[in-house]
């Protein structure tokens, strides 16, 4: 089929949102959420909704959350919005709540991936739900996205059903699922939605709105940038399309699952994307190009809704997610590093979105109304907090570029890596009026940080709260190299000016780094060198990532074929959970609860000299007294409970009227024998 690139606009972004009406902003105190409750509706005048949104998250109605975005937006725009939040998929009668949707139906998973927020990467489920009350586990269903379109088209047959959110995003083409360990199809076909909105999805639902109002029909939608669809199997699909191994194909061969994930990586830059079509049997699924980014003026507006900043009031416990985040102000999205095992690329696009320094400093000003901030803002960054308002310095190369990564192997010469826009507003921000403090907590790209001086003294000076996260990831060159992350070198030389400059500032402070077990590449020889750094840097890590893959990620491609897609190599993957728990140990090595499977994995690994009393051994030759209490606590669980089948003893037939002379005794050494005295000579 013939190929054509969709537009080539160089350096276009999308403005429409800057165009929604302004309205003058009530006080914070006063402002109403979105409603609930179909009384809530009435109590505003409603007689009928345009838009129910479904999400699995408590709904809080704060800029960091999907559904507080959109349906601010969609009100904006002067839509009625009423929000279905964890509702029980046992029955479509929640859906139902406010009455048929003039409209349709917008369903979310929620701000993360249903799987992920359930279970661990031992696939053991997890104790807390940090976006529901309290913490709550089980409010929303395992792959959330499919029962809640399932529901919706139940509830009201003929109302379009609009899926997306992160969940249906990073499903929407044939993909890897790691809990049931199979290629499973595109979430289009088994939710039976009408349309999946990937991305960022402001403009996408505001245009869906908009065109449905004007008596458009769900199919004419298809032409929508940031869409995908399912055709009908006797549908023509479109001819301007790069064709995908189909959903056959990738179940069937690894090679050719790489092969799709190598493509349609090289099919997100919006300026140049291509359409992308992958048949499932007879029928087609397409993928659109992705929408431009949006421009500053657009990004502004979307913060400066009226949100309350608060979870709904129908809420009596906290809900952990709100409790982080309340406090922090979001400054850019979007990240061009491109790490394999990260999805933000995938869904929040290459190419930095920022807000305008004006319209983040009116934030931080409404904050400050609220008599419940205290003064000190959390987080001022986003997901890497010192890519604010950097991009490609030559449009015209933008637009034809596929690099996957703008920082590796090696920063891009024409990347603008100028940290000044960036210290400017941070200079600014902790000088308003009513702010103590403003603190970095966003990951850094710590090689892009290093490039400027001048960013590194006002990070440490003034933002830094006695601890900066970072993310080295892991100390092998191979690892990191199939993780797109900087060399080992980088952090050292990160860490060393950090303590430079936290001298010069006289304060003592630390660095948090992350790491990650089990990714792609990694095994025992190159975790044991992760331990040996970390042992001789004096690092003792409070937590550690196990790798978990994710749909539609590079690394997750990795995991499941043992090629990687773009040089077709085979990698090593640590896939059994005995490796996995030792590589976790590894990066934990002096926890006295891990000293076996330390001691374990060093001795398969043939480094027995690691284990002794010299300074350079992990672990002690003798155990200590926690981990042998620790392992005897272990032993006992495993034979606590009901393990043994215990045989319940056969009713004895009584003939009716007569009476057992031990009836009125207590059970004796046989239960259910008619004699309760022990036999002489027991039979053998």
């Amino acid at each position: 089929m013939a190929l054509t690139i969709i537009n080539n606009n160089a350096g276009e972004t999308s403005d429409s949102l800057s165009m929604l009406p302004v309205v003058p902003l009530p006080p914070i105190n006063s402002r109403k959420p979105l409603p609930m409750s179909a009384e809530e509706a009435r109590s505003r005048g409603w007689d009928e909704i345009d838009i129910v949104f479904v999400t699995g998250d408590a709904y809080i109605d704060h800029p960091s959350f999907a559904m507080a975005i959109l349906g601010r937006v969609l009100e904006a725009a002067g839509y009625r919005v009423g929000i279905v939040s964890q509702p029980d998929w046992r029955s479509c009668e929640p859906w139902r709540m406010f009455g048929r949707p003039r409209l349709f139906c917008a369903i979310s998973a929620g701000n993360m991936d249903s799987m992920i927020n359930h279970y661990t990467a031992n696939k053991k489920v997890r104790n807390d739900d940090a976006y529901s009350p309290g913490g709550r586990i089980g409010l929303r269903p395992d792959r959330a996205t499919l029962p809640y379109c399932q529901r919706a088209r139940e509830a009201y047959p003929g109302v379009p059903v609009i899926a997306g959110g992160v969940e249906a995003s990073l499903r929407r083409l044939a993909h890897y699922d790691y809990w049931s360990d199979t290629v499973k199809r595109s979430i289009l076909l088994d939710s039976k939605a009408d349309l999946v909105v990937f991305g960022m999805g402001e403009e996408s639902i505001l245009e869906i709105a908009r065109r449905l109002d004007q008596g458009e029909s769900v199919k004419d939608l298809r032409d929508m940038r940031g869409m995908a669809y399912a055709m009908g199997a006797s549908e023509a699909p479109p001819t301007d399309v790069l064709v995908l191994p189909s959903f056959e194909e990738v179940k069937a061969d690894k090679l050719a699952f790489a092969e799709a994930t190598r493509i349609f990586h090289h099919e997100t830059n919006p300026y140049n994307a291509r359409r992308l079509l992958q048949w499932h049997d007879r029928q087609a699924v397409v993928q659109n190009p992705p929408r431009f980014p949006i421009s500053e003026g657009s990004m502004d507006r979307i913060y400066s809704l009226p949100y309350t900043r608060r979870p709904h009031p129908s809420y009596s416990a906290k809900i952990p997610a709100f409790e982080m985040i309340k406090d922090s102000v979001t400054i850019m999205r979007g990240c061009f590093g491109g790490c394999t095992f990260c999805s933000i690329t995938a869904h929040q696009g290459r190419i930095i979105q920022s807000r305008g320094k004006e319209n983040i400093l009116a934030e931080l000003r409404e904050m400050t109304s609220d008599p419940d901030f205290k003064g000190t803002v959390s987080d001022i960054g986003g997901p890497t907090a010192n890519m604010y308002q950097m991009r490609c310095s030559k449009p015209e190369v933008e637009a034809v570029c596929r690099r996957q990564s703008c920082v590796h192997p090696t920063i891009c010469k024409l990347l603008g890596t100028d940290h000044g826009p960036l210290v400017q507003l941070m200079t600014e921000s902790r000088a308003q009026p009513g702010i103590k403090k403003v603190l970095v907590a966003s990951g850094i790209r710590m090689d892009l940080a290093r490039r400027s001086p001048e960013y590194m003294s006002e990070l440490t000076r003034h933002h830094v709260g006695g601890r900066l996260k970072v993310a080295p990831e892991h100390t092998d060159a191979e690892v990191l190299d199939h993780m797109r992350k900087p060399s080992p070198e980088e952090f050292v030389e990160f860490a060393k000016r950090f303590k430079e400059e936290s001298k010069k500032a006289n304060k003592k402070q630390f660095l948090v780094p992350y790491y990650i077990a089990s990714h792609p590449g990694s095994d025992l020889a190159s975790m044991i060198d992760l331990a040996m750094f970390l042992k001789r840097s004096g690092y003792k890590p409070d937590q550690v990532q196990d790798f978990i893959p994710a749909p539609m990620d590079v690394a997750t491609a990795i995991y499941y074929t043992g090629i990687d897609p773009f040089t077709k190599k085979p990698v090593y993957v640590a896939k059994k959970m005995r490796e996995r728990k030792f590589q976790r140990a590894l990066m934990q090595f002096f926890k006295p609860e891990n000293y076996f499977e330390v001691r374990a994995a060093l001795l398969e690994a043939g480094r027995a000299d690691l284990i002794g009393e010299g300074c350079d051994c992990l672990i002690s030759a003798k155990p200590p007294g926690e981990a042998l209490q620790r392992r005897r606590e272990d032993a006992n669980s495993r034979f606590r409970g009901d393990y043994v089948h215990t045989i319940p003893p056969a009713e004895k037939k009584k003939t009716p009227g007569k009476k057992s002379r031990h009836a009125d005794q207590a059970p004796g050494y046989r239960p259910g024998r008619e004699s309760i005295k022990r036999p002489k000579n027991p039979p053998e």
